[in-house]
Parts: C-alpha cells; structure tokens; sequence
C-alpha cells in the first residue's frame, strides 16, 4: 500500500462526508480559491507526468522516482488543505460541531482525479485527468491496510492522525478515539488536532462534550486560544452549562477571526443573539417564572419524531447483515436535504429511532422548523449516503414534529 493510495482513500472519505454533512463554507472568495486549487494542480499534473517519463527513459531510477512522488503527493495534499477556507462548525444540542464535515471540502475531489492514477500520467500527459472511482469496500480496506502498518511501526504518529480522521468519516468513533490518542502522544501539540480529538470523544459518548471533551477543548486553547473549532466547542461547553456570559465570550473571539459576513460568522452571530436572549430571559424574570420557562422551553428544544422502522419479508433476501441502513427526517413540502440522520446495520433491523433536533445537518435547517416531515430509511448497498439505483427504501406517512410510534418499512427498490 502506498503513501499515495493511503492518501486518495482518505480524499474520497472526505468527500463523502461532505457529501453527509454539508459544510457551512462562505460563498464569499469561493471562486478564488477554486482557481488556486486548479493552477496548482495543473503544475502537479506536470510534474507528476514529468517525472513518469523520466522513470521510463531511465533518466530516474525507481528508487528516487518513489521518494519524488511521495513528495509530490504530500505538497498536493498540503496545497489543498493550505488553499481552502478555514473549517466551520455547525450548531447541535444547540451548536456542537459535527467532525464529519471538518476534514477536507469536496474540492479536493479533482486533487484525487488528477492524482488518482500512477498510469493515468502516461496515458494523458497534460490532458484530462480520468475519473478513478473507488468502491466503498475498497476505502474500508486502504482504512484497514493502514490501521495494519502502524501495527508495524506504531511511532509513525501523521499515520496515526490519518488513521483517526479516516475512523471519524466512516462513523468508527470508539476506533476514532482510541487513534487521535496514539497521534496526540507521538505529534506536537496542535490546536486543531486536540479540536477534532475533542469533537470525536463527543460524538463516541453520544455527544455529549462533558468530562473529557472538555478538557481536551482546553489543552487546544492552551496550544492556540484562536483556534476556531475550539471556540466554537468551548462556547457550546458553556451554553449547555446555562453560562451564557462565557459562552458569548468565546465565540466573539471567533468573529475576531472569520470574515465579517461570511456564513460562519451569520451561524455564530445567530448563537450570540440566542445566548444573549436566554440571559436576558433569565435576568428578568423571578427564579419561579425561570423555572416555569424552562419547563416551557425544554420541549421545543427536544423537539423529535420516534418510532420504528423495519423491513419487508420480500426484501430480506437481497440485503447482508452489515449494509448500512441510512434513518432520515425531510421536510414533507421543502427541501429533501435531511433534517436529521442516524447510520445503522440490517443487523439492527426491526429498531426503534428517535430523529430530533440534535442532529441537524445545519444550524438553520433543523426538523422543529417545518409544520410536517417524512421520516425515510434507505439500505445503501455502497454505504454512501447519496441514494443509487438498487438501494432499498421505505417512507412514513408525514408526520408533525414531536409524533411518536411512527411505523414503516423498508419495501420498495430505488429505480
């Protein structure tokens, strides 16, 4: 397995991910950066197709062109990260950040077509790069190749890091968790490595940032009280504490650093008014009508839609234990994009599921803003979230946020 294929694994997972959990990235300046990438990819493809040609004219042996290929491949990957806008957080119970949209955006998915085959620069050079795709099975394995060569060199503390961000993407959170351990314990500390780690440990105790995670947040902020993710965590810390003077505290120091009007700096200006109109609430009101208000409050913010969800006889014939069963919320007249999602196995079928506002996808798109939704359920033969002709699938009838005992099965195949 080579330090090229480990790292085109891991770009597919990413965009995969970006593809689950859409990321609140600013419009503004989007173009530039689309341009930087692509130049900068240009002269990699050169480079790439250069040093191709010198390997078969004998002018490089294979050896030194190995090394100059790993390097190329490690400044695309540095390129890309580098180039693109800094990450964004979205809100959940209310504003936890979701780490599977925290890793690479979806352009890095032309760095994997232009790199995505050794061969492809001898077919094409300067050309149009091929479209290389991998099968779901195949990104598990180069996932699992590298969990099994740290097991040889168990020092390699980058390869422990990659390993952690790729467990993250396929949902593997315990397996995530125990990963960012090992790279945190080899690695310098960095800020955005103990964010993610922080948001992994959340995730993997049902997203909960108690206990650990926070004091993870806090050895981040030690490292770089700028970075943004932290911030952003530390500041839910406290919101769900009831700090809301500390939690306005800290995400004013992300508005510090985010462009002024880009989409981060709305969702954390949002937050802000949300804390400051919870404070005032409070301030105005006597400790037995804030204890009324709560009671008041809590249900909107626990908004859900339970029930269960099963599969046809018909159909159990053409699913295996371990596919992936995607249990979503969507608007019944809006948008399909999910307002709410949970990953399961057939194994785990006929399950009960609970869809609430915790799990939104983005801040301002969350199941209680819609008079109806659709509960659905999808076995996806490839893992991907983004449904395909032969997956399995069933919907509810629409339901209004806060029904419970909603039933339906999984009965029909997608055309």
């Amino acid at each position: 397995m080579t330090l090229f294929a480990l790292i085109a694994g891991v770009l597919l997972l990413a965009v995969t991910a970006a593809l689950i959990v859409p990321l609140m990235l600013a419009r503004k300046g989007t173009s530039t950066v689309a341009s930087s990438i692509d130049l900068s990819l240009a002269v990699l493809k050169d480079q790439l197709a250069e040093l191709g040609h010198d390997r078969e004219n004998g002018i490089v042996d294979e050896a030194n062109y190995s090394a100059a290929k790993e390097e190329l491949e490690r400044r695309a990957l540095e390129d890309a990260t580098q180039t693109l806008p800094p990450p964004t957080t979205t809100r959940q119970r209310p504003f936890i950040a979701v780490t599977l949209g925290l890793l690479i955006p979806v352009a890095v998915i032309a760095l994997y077509v232009v790199l995505g085959s050794p061969e492809a620069f001898r077919e094409s050079k300067g050309g149009e790069g091929g479209s290389h795709a991998l099968t779901s099975q195949q990104i598990v394995a180069m996932v699992e190749r590298l969990a099994e060569r740290l097991q040889e060199n168990p020092n390699d503390g980058e390869g422990w890091l990659m390993l952690a961000r790729s467990y993250a993407v396929l949902g593997k959170f315990p397996e995530a968790v125990a990963a960012y351990g090992r790279a945190t314990t080899l690695l310098p500390p960095n800020a955005q490595t103990l964010a993610d780690y922080a948001d992994t440990v959340a995730m993997a105790q049902g997203r909960s940032l108690q206990g650990a995670p926070e004091k993870i947040v806090q050895k981040a902020l030690e490292v770089d009280p700028r970075n943004v993710k932290a911030l952003a965590l530390a500041g839910t810390i406290a919101f769900e504490k009831q700090n809301y003077n500390s939690a306005i505290a800290q995400w004013r120091k992300i508005l510090e650093v985010v462009p002024e009007g880009s989409s981060v700096a709305n969702s954390i200006e949002g937050s802000i008014r949300d804390a400051e109109n919870r404070m005032a609430m409070g301030a105005s009101q006597s400790p037995g009508a804030m204890e009324m208000t709560k009671q008041e409050v809590k249900p909107i913010l626990a908004q859900s839609v339970s029930g269960s969800v099963s599969i046809d006889s018909s159909l159990k014939g053409q699913v295996k234990l371990d596919d992936v069963v995607f249990i979503f919320a969507r608007a019944a007249n809006g948008p399909k994009m999910p307002l709410a999602i949970l990953r399961k196995k057939v194994a785990d079928l006929p399950l009960e599921f609970t869809l609430d506002d915790s799990m939104a996808m983005t801040s301002n798109n969350r199941l209680s803003a819609y008079p109806q939704v659709v509960i659905g359920a999808r076995v996806s033969r490839s893992g991907d979230a983004t449904p395909k002709p032969g997956d399995l699938e069933g919907l509810s009838m629409p339901v209004a946020p806060g029904a419970k005992g909603v039933k339906f099965a999984i009965s029909t195949v997608r055309q």
